[in-house]
């Protein structure tokens, strides 16, 4: 493998969505994943990506890795369990538009991850990786995963709580738990309130912290910048987006100021589209958003 800019750990599946599925003839088939989605995001900004993940030896695995290697995220950190399926989650869209969200992900390849995909991963010697919450939330060898990484990496972490993987008590512990080892920590409103008890992350964490506040835009340290979106089809991914976009401009010495900008960009891209990749810029735009703001770098 060429040399990492940047690595993801953590579970991409298969998405089928659809207006009232119970009913519906045929559904939208998308890839979806909080590392996937970030990776990809990276990705169309011309960084070198990869994501460390196990798929099944199923349809579904051979979907998830083309849908890499066509967003130019690369495989080669990706393994086929052939005794485990791929996992999957249905979007059922209803009537007036709210997003009822099913996973199928008990048991699924990439819930069996453990050190040895940590070891994978350490041994291609990425500039940074990224994870979510949701990838320790999987299980104790995912857990155990990420806790092996944590000490060994520079690490960027999004918390991405969510209540259908455990007590969000439960995953604000692990995330405390993580901070000692975090460069770059990427979070909402509501989880900085879990986490420190208090949205004022900038006197809390030390370190880098962007804070994203959805239709209110983002904060850094230092600075503030409104939400770019105009449109609002579908929310989901726009929190990966940006911090795909955020990361992979610092990787190549944006400010971030600048890389908050462009973040911001690519989430206003992906909440204007169905799916959670579909409103990213193609490459050759995406490289050009992340060369434009020389003046802004540093």
């Amino acid at each position: 493998m060429a040399e990492l800019e940047l690595a993801g750990l953590g579970e991409a599946m298969v998405l089928f969505e659809s207006t009232s599925l119970a009913t519906a003839p045929a559904v939208d088939v998308h890839i979806a994943g909080a590392e996937f989605n970030l990776c990809a995001a990276a990705a169309r900004l011309g960084i070198a990506t990869a994501l460390c993940t196990r798929v099944g030896a199923d349809p579904l695995g051979e979907r998830v890795l083309a849908g890499l290697d066509g967003l130019g995220v690369s495989t080669a950190l990706a393994m086929t369990d052939p005794d485990h399926p791929t996992g999957l989650f249905l979007k059922d869209v209803q009537p007036d538009g709210e997003r009822r969200v099913y996973y199928y992900r008990k048991g699924s390849a990439a819930s069996t991850m453990d050190t040895s995909d940590a070891d994978r991963l350490l041994a291609a010697r990425p500039g940074l990786v990224a994870v979510s919450g949701i990838t320790a939330a999987l299980g104790d060898g995912p857990r155990a995963a990420v806790l092996h990484l944590a000490p060994r990496v520079r690490l960027a972490f999004d918390p991405n709580f969510r209540p259908g993987l455990g007590p969000l008590d439960d995953q604000a512990a692990f995330a405390r738990l993580l901070l000692p080892h975090v460069d770059i920590l990427i979070l909402g409103l509501d989880e900085a309130h879990l986490i420190f008890g208090t949205t004022d992350v900038f006197a809390a964490f030390p370190g880098e912290v962007i804070l994203k506040a959805g239709a209110q835009g983002c904060y850094f340290r230092g600075g503030h910048l409104p939400s770019y979106a105009t449109e609002v089809v579908d929310p989901v991914g726009a929190g990966d987006a940006f911090a795909g976009g955020y990361l992979a401009a610092r990787l190549r010495g944006a400010s971030p100021a600048a890389a908050a900008h462009i973040g911001s960009v690519l989430a206003a891209g992906v909440v204007a589209a169905h799916g959670d990749t579909a409103g990213l810029p193609d490459p050759a735009t995406g490289r050009a958003l992340l060369t434009k703001p020389a003046a802004t770098r540093g």
